[in-house]
């Protein structure tokens, strides 16, 4: 029987690589698996594609019309899923997020690591089933570790991580230093995207004390760039949190030169970022040097204050 195996929504590079990589892997093993996703490739991850000459997945908005069961990968909470995922079965998860808002009738496969990025937990499955990974796949996992790490720069990086990126590299035959600044380079042109682009392209919703948080992260090699359109950004996630009821909304703004981090912040209760990161808002807004990561950095301290 069919499944189809896709990432969060509004997908990143290692959304859309590891569901590509563990569909391989899949299939290898003798399953029928197609790989999906639930939105478009970023720009980023349309430097990768276009690198690597792979085609970008289909784009779905439901599952159940096409399958009974699925596999998640880089994700397992509802609300980063899709829509329609209380009406199929998940028969496998393959994450490094917490866990939360997930719950299955029926036992699953389930592969949680703390590591940095999901694309090195299925690397280990290739090696722990002696399934050999093709260059160019090689290429594509090689760029999900450098993005989800910030070519190992973010506190999420682990040992793991640096290992698996580096035997990818050697079989893409990839300088993965010089390839990965390109990459990271590559994500960071926001001139053409609008407002609503660039506040939805790497969002993430979660529930913190009864309230909808909401998380947006944009790379940038000068803050005082997106900065420059601090108004229209304002009015675009006031606008977008109106319709869609979130209360709380952070704009991360990440420099991936100096690894820091300004935050704008817009909803209430604004006094939960003061506390999660004991430093005063000025404007709504507060700089966070040395912070890089949402998984490690922004969320837990969140989650902290609103529970304290």
């Amino acid at each position: 029987m069919k499944e189809l195996v896709f990432g969060h929504k509004n997908p990143d590079t290692d959304a859309i690589v590891a569901a590509k990589a563990y569909a391989f892997l899949q299939n290898a093993l003798g399953n029928e698996v197609e790989a999906v996703a639930l939105g478009t490739p970023n720009e980023e991850t349309k430097f990768v594609l276009e690198h690597f000459e792979e085609p970008a997945p289909r784009v779905i908005e439901k599952a159940a019309p096409e399958v009974e069961a699925v596999m998640l990968v880089d994700h397992n909470e509802e609300q980063q899923s899709v829509a329609d995922i209380a009406d199929v079965t998940v028969t496998h998860v393959v994450d490094h997020h917490r866990i939360a808002n997930f719950a299955t009738a029926a036992p699953l496969y389930y592969h949680a690591e703390p590591v940095g990025c999901t694309s090195t937990i299925i690397y280990g499955e290739f090696v722990q089933n002696n399934v050999e990974i093709p260059d160019k796949l090689a290429g594509l996992m090689l760029s999900a570790i450098i993005s989800d790490t910030l070519l190992f720069k973010s506190p999420t990086t682990t040992a793991k991580d640096e290992a698996a990126a580096k035997a990818l590299a050697k079989i893409a035959n990839v300088d993965f230093e010089a390839y990965g600044l390109e990459m990271l380079k590559a994500g960071t042109n926001l001139a053409s995207k609008t407002e609503e682009e660039l506040i939805t392209a790497d969002a993430k919703s979660f529930d913190m004390g009864g309230k909808t948080v909401r998380v947006d992260q944009v790379n940038t090699v000068d803050l005082d760039e997106v900065f420059a359109r601090e108004a229209a950004l304002r009015e675009a996630i006031e606008k977008q949190s109106a319709a869609e009821g979130y209360d709380l909304f952070l704009l991360m703004v990440t420099n991936i030169l100096d690894s820091n981090t300004r935050l704008l912040v817009v909803g209430e209760p604004k006094e939960m970022v003061e506390k999660a990161f004991e430093k005063e808002l000025v404007a709504d807004k507060v700089d966070l040097p040395g912070v890089v990561s949402r998984k490690k950095q922004i969320v837990p301290q969140l989650e902290a204050a609103f529970n304290a």
